[in-house]
């Protein structure tokens, strides 16, 4: 006989909470279908706008996937409930989460991953993390250029109050949650400046709070660990790209990517969603698995401060699991007793309202008890800048790198001194190699003729920037195609970029 919650708070209603539902593509209608069935039958009260985003906006001419009465209705209600959607392949569209991610400030993106071992099976029987990834920036800015005949670039973006924002929200989530542990995984061995930046603020931030460990580890060790070992990790926050990864192997190690939810926070808006996509293969075969939107949904809850509606969600979600109630894709003879589809798999789970599990961890919450996050931005005061020089990206076919290196210092003599040449990040002139392949794709450091070195470091001095235009006037008058330049600073003295070999 399982345990029970009293019956009456089972009549208790929510008070009203606004927010957009989106049905989506694909299996997105049917699992969104079942969401709600269970929402209403724990007497959940939505005051719900219904829009239409996804494929058959894209279809009509929308790149963006979403109308604007879409956005009306989400500027309204300020959070969002979203089944997945299909984006169309071919160019011209756009990522409809980055989109919406990025144009509402939803910076935080927390991914819980749990085994649910042995019920469903997982190498990882243990694990309980949670990957926190920022939102907004890095790769995910989209800015990318196609810049010569073989080169392309994607620029990487990170900034102290997008890093700061979601440092300090991985730490509010672990106090909150009684978590032990924060993780960074960034690469800042290679990108110094980069993930320099985000690994410095995550120390600075993890100052504020010394009754929660702080580590750093490595992406790509991490990864691996993380993959072999993950009952090692408790809260995991890291920069956009390197988190849309981890999350997926942190859900798919667990068990099932279907069974994961995901919530995307910001200061004023907030959606929430199923990790995994919207499955057109078995779309209409009413036999998708609404786990991973359900549990979007029990974040929603959470969100809006109903953490008692929510966790007599999850413990009903948690009996019916145990209970031997699967759908096919972690249906397993021997764990399981009854194969069912998207809807009786629903109705499952509102029959155990109620109920709380026994094999598993039951969700308790305290009255009136408060997870949700408020993060405010701090000030700075802005550091002394100051410009030192110029990488100039050229154009050059030619791949000899000496021959390019002494015309380009014979032309630029009477203005900025040539430091060095790089191709691909590789230094190629002066005494580069002959091994070292060379694109049409060439970066060149300019500095002032006064620099030196003192103790073996350069002592780069300032410049003015129209020494950078006159120089640039003149490589241009002797037929040089500068494609890009990035202007050189120091920050109180600090430099604001990466050295190259032998500087």
């Amino acid at each position: 006989m399982k345990d029970s919650v009293n019956a009456d708070y089972l009549k208790k209603t929510t008070k009203s909470l606004p927010v957009v539902v989106a049905k989506g593509d694909g299996i997105g209608p049917e699992i969104m279908d079942a969401t709600l069935k269970i929402l209403t039958a724990a007497n959940v009260s939505l005051d719900a706008d219904h829009i239409e985003i996804g494929e058959q906006a894209y279809l009509s001419g929308n790149t963006s996937g979403i109308p604007e009465s879409a956005w009306e209705a989400i500027h309204k209600k300020k959070v969002i409930l979203k089944a997945p959607i299909t984006t169309p392949q071919g160019s011209g569209y756009k990522s409809l989460n980055v989109t919406i991610r990025k144009s509402l400030g939803l910076f935080s993106n927390v991914r819980p991953a749990v085994s649910y071992h042995p019920i469903v099976e997982s190498k990882h029987p243990v694990m309980d993390l949670v990957v926190v990834r920022e939102n907004e920036e890095d790769l995910y800015a989209g800015i990318e250029h196609q810049q010569t005949d073989e080169v392309a670039q994607c620029l990487k973006l990170i900034s102290r109050p997008g890093s700061e924002k979601i440092c300090r929200y991985a730490f509010e989530y672990a106090k909150k949650y009684n978590r032990k542990k924060v993780t960074c995984l960034v690469k800042d061995n290679i990108m110094k400046v980069t993930d320099g930046l985000f690994h410095s603020v995550f120390k600075e931030v993890a100052k504020e709070y010394p009754d929660i460990q702080a580590e750093s580890q490595i992406i790509d060790i991490a990864t691996a660990r993380i993959a072999n070992r993950p009952e090692d990790y408790d809260v995991i926050v890291t920069l956009n790209l390197y988190g849309d990864i981890v999350s997926d192997v942190t859900a798919e190690i667990s068990g099932s990517v279907g069974l994961a939810g995901s919530s995307n926070i910001g200061k004023d808006y907030a959606m929430f969603e199923a990790i995994h996509g919207s499955a057109p293969d078995i779309a209409g075969k009413k036999i998708a698995n609404p786990s991973g939107l359900l549990h979007g949904a029990i974040q929603m809850l959470q969100y809006f401060g109903e953490v008692e509606k929510a966790a007599l969600i999850h413990n009903a979600w948690l009996t019916t699991l145990e209970d031997g109630i699967h759908t096919g894709e972690i249906y397993k003879e021997g764990h399981s007793k009854q194969k069912v589809g998207t809807m009786e798999f629903a109705d499952a789970v509102i029959e155990r309202l109620g109920q709380v599990p026994s094999q598993f961890k039951k969700i308790e919450v305290k009255e009136g008890e408060d997870f949700r996050i408020n993060i405010q931005e701090k000030s700075h005061a802005p550091k002394e800048k100051k410009l030192v020089g110029v990488d100039i990206f050229i154009d050059h076919r030619d791949r000899n790198a000496n021959k390019f290196g002494e015309l380009l210092t014979e032309n630029s003599k009477d203005f900025l001194k040539l430091k060095m040449v790089t191709n691909r990040g590789v230094k190629v002139y002066p005494g580069g190699m002959d091994s070292t392949f060379c694109t049409d794709h060439w970066r060149c450091r300019f500095i002032s003729k006064n620099a030196t070195v003192a103790e073996g470091k350069p002592d780069y001095k300032t410049i003015e920037y129209k020494e950078v235009l006159a120089l640039m006037s003149k490589l241009n008058e002797k037929g040089y195609d500068i494609i890009k330049t990035e202007n050189l600073y120091t920050f109180d003295g600090a430099l604001g970029f990466s050295l190259g070999q032998g500087e």
